[in-house]
């Protein structure tokens, strides 16, 4: 059985204050042992979150890494040092840093190598626009963002890791994909793994929703089949609508 994941994305939100009630929150919640939680806080608060939650099933991880070991590369952070700040995954590929920064499925693909490359472990992020949905293009947009980093790590270096699907037309918006079109999308994801391991796709390869989770839309998106927990945004800055979301996914 896929142990299901909830991870958090904190995005340029927090502060020492924030974080640490978080941490204490999370210290004394019951969790149940069939669901891994991840938070992925910004890296400047990375280690606190680390030295501060002794939860077995919990760990954090980065907003993103540079895809070389080391280098003139100001403002950047490389695996290892995400992995000395206690840091064991990363989120590689999300739509803001494919927006903003004009990250490319070439580099996104790069990045993934560079985290397995230390250990770490990268939740892989792919998803369409709006524009793409309505154009009837989303299943060929995510196929082919996910066969960029196939072709780099391989199925076993996928399996790794996770993939997230977030609907660009759904982040911050409010508006969540229906169940039905999340799991009619993690199934086009797992059949993309599974034309290259039709037993990884099928065992171990977890796809996450993220667009818009919630603690009332959580039961319905991960009751479906091949949805294998969320990466939540704005939910997550919270404990209590974090582990309700949590508490769904178990």
């Amino acid at each position: 059985m896929r142990r299901s994941i909830v991870a958090g994305n904190w995005k340029m939100h927090g502060s020492q204050e924030q974080a640490l009630r978080f941490c204490e929150a999370l210290s004394a919640a019951p969790l149940a042992a069939e669901v891994e939680l991840v938070v992925f806080p910004p890296v400047a608060y990375l280690g606190l979150f680390a030295a501060n939650v002794s939860q077995e099933g919990v760990q954090f991880g980065a907003q993103d890494l540079h895809p070389s070991p080391e280098g003139a590369h100001t403002g950047d952070i490389s695996g290892e040092m995400i992995a000395d700040l206690g840091g064991r995954w990363v989120l590689v590929g999300h739509s803001e840093r494919r927006r903003e920064h004009r990250e490319d499925d070439a580099l996104v693909a790069a990045k993934v190598r560079a985290a397995l490359a230390v250990g770490l472990k990268p939740i892989v992020c792919v998803g369409e626009t709006l524009a793409q949905r309505r154009a009837d293009a989303a299943n060929a947009v995510v196929a082919d963002q996910l066969r960029t980093v196939l072709d780099a790590v391989g199925p076993e270096g996928l399996v790794r890791g996770a993939v997230a699907y977030e609907p660009v037309w759904a982040i911050g918006t409010g508006a969540s994909a229906a169940p039905e079109q999340a799991e009619a999308m993690h199934g086009v994801i797992r059949q993309t793994l599974a034309v290259r391991d039709a037993a990884l796709a099928e065992e171990q390869l977890r796809v996450l929703y993220g667009g818009s989770v919630t603690a009332d839309n959580a039961a319905d998106l991960f009751h479906q089949p091949n949805v294998d927990g969320g990466l939540v945004g704005g939910a997550s800055l919270e404990a209590e609508s974090f582990l309700a979301i949590a508490a769904a996914a178990g």
